[in-house]
């Protein structure tokens, strides 16, 4: 398994070597580094990286405003945010430009390699301490927002009792592909898996799946 190329940026300096060393001494390819807003965008663009772990407040640019940049761009680094910040809204910005990563900053090194784990798969990581920050309802929508047109589709189908066969026919792909689909579906939605829980989800949000 390949391993991911990442890089990391803080203003903070001790922040930065603390977070660097922690890293490399878990074995993770770390190929830059930055102090700021602008030299962490700079080495995304010259070194396009699978994962770019940045402070949510930087000088030049935050990291929300280096996650707009690389939307409005075409750039596929995965962006994971390292903040203090615990305000409902920028969690809200960062849903809204597909973060793929929100941890709180003094529970960085506990939760920072889970979160690498579940970014290089493709799917979301939020820290579960934002979970005792917002609501239920913040976390659905949060949660409905992360899923992708196919996935909603397919949830729709569903709601609708069809079975993966069918969506596979109705859809023109394979059953194989449907299972990968819900699959990725019930760890967004961090349900369990168990064998109706994606069907009580869907039946239950069904008015939401427009």
């Amino acid at each position: 398994m390949k391993k991911e190329t990442i890089i990391i940026a803080d203003d903070h300096p001790l922040l930065l070597k603390g977070l660097n060393d922690f890293l490399k001494e878990k074995g993770y390819n770390i190929i830059g580094s930055g102090n700021n807003g602008r030299e962490a965008y700079n080495l995304i663009t010259k070194l396009n990286p699978d994962i770019a772990i940045l402070d949510i407040q930087m000088p030049f640019l935050s990291g929300l405003e280096i996650a707009k940049k690389c939307k409005t761009n075409g750039l596929t680094t995965k962006i994971i945010l390292i903040t203090l910040h615990k305000e409902r809204d920028l969690y809200q910005q960062a849903q809204d430009l597909n973060i793929f990563g929100y941890v709180l900053k003094e529970f960085a090194l506990e939760e920072i390699e889970t979160c690498i784990k579940t970014v290089s798969k493709g799917n979301p990581f939020f820290s579960p301490k934002i979970k005792e920050l917002l609501g239920p309802n913040n976390l659905e929508e949060a949660s409905l927002k992360s899923l992708t047109p196919s996935e909603k589709k397919i949830l729709k189908f569903i709601a609708n009792d069809k079975t993966n066969k069918e969506i596979a026919s109705l859809l023109f792909i394979s059953y194989r592909t449907v299972e990968k689909h819900r699959s990725n579906i019930i760890t967004k939605l961090e349900l369990e898996h168990k064998t109706n829980s994606l069907l009580i989800w869907a039946k239950e949000h069904q008015d939401r799946l427009v």
